[in-house]
């Protein structure tokens, strides 16, 4: 398994989650493959929503949140620029899909991702070139 796979912001809070043993296990489990083989992708927006879930729906201690996002952040971290923005809009516009998972799709993408894991797009379906798979099914 030598692909790039994004990560989407609720896998990664599954890692977090003590509510949800299985998710946790498999979201651990999946992330902690990827990082041996340095084939992590994530994005500036997925590392924000992470921070702000983790204080907020599971009241994670902020300076601990802090360090999770400082560890993740050396992973391939997509930044967008002015066309990204307009990328993503046309990926919401022709595949009907919100515009925060539209940035999503497009921050997979161009990172070189062949996976996005996550749990709010159609499992099983390919978009921009990248298979969509929620590991949970």
């Amino acid at each position: 398994m030598s692909e790039i796979a994004f990560f989407d912001t609720n896998v990664l809070i599954y890692t977090d989650d003590l509510a949800n043993p299985e998710k946790q296990e498999v979201a651990v489990s999946l992330l902690n493959r990827y990082q041996r083989m340095n084939r992590v992708a994530l994005s500036l927006q997925v590392l924000q929503e992470y921070f702000n879930t983790l204080t907020r729906k599971l009241r994670v201690d902020p300076e601990f949140a802090q360090s999770k996002v400082e560890l993740l952040s050396q992973e391939r971290v997509v930044c967008f620029k002015g066309a990204d923005v307009i990328s993503s809009i046309e990926l919401h516009r022709l595949n009907r899909i919100s515009f925060w998972d539209a940035m999503i799709v497009h921050a997979a993408r161009i990172s070189g991702a062949s996976v996005l894991y996550t749990e709010d797009l159609q499992h099983g379906s390919t978009m921009a070139g990248v298979r969509i798979v929620n590991p949970f099914l």
